[in-house]
């Protein structure tokens, strides 16, 4: 992986790691019964992703 990579992967880690506090927070209150499962596509997509960059 170059720098560039590296960068990103550790910014989608970061983006991660707040998602899944929403997903907490969204589970709790269930305010909109979509959130979670929106949140979870969002963390499933950074956690493709990251895959992605570390494959290549």
């Amino acid at each position: 992986m170059d720098k560039k990579a590296k960068k990103r992967v550790e910014v989608l880690r970061k983006k991660i790691d707040q998602l899944l506090q929403r997903l907490a927070g969204a589970k709790q209150q269930p305010d909109d019964p979509d959130e979670p499962a929106r949140i979870q596509a969002e963390i499933d997509a950074a956690k493709e992703e990251i895959t992605k960059l570390k494959a290549s």
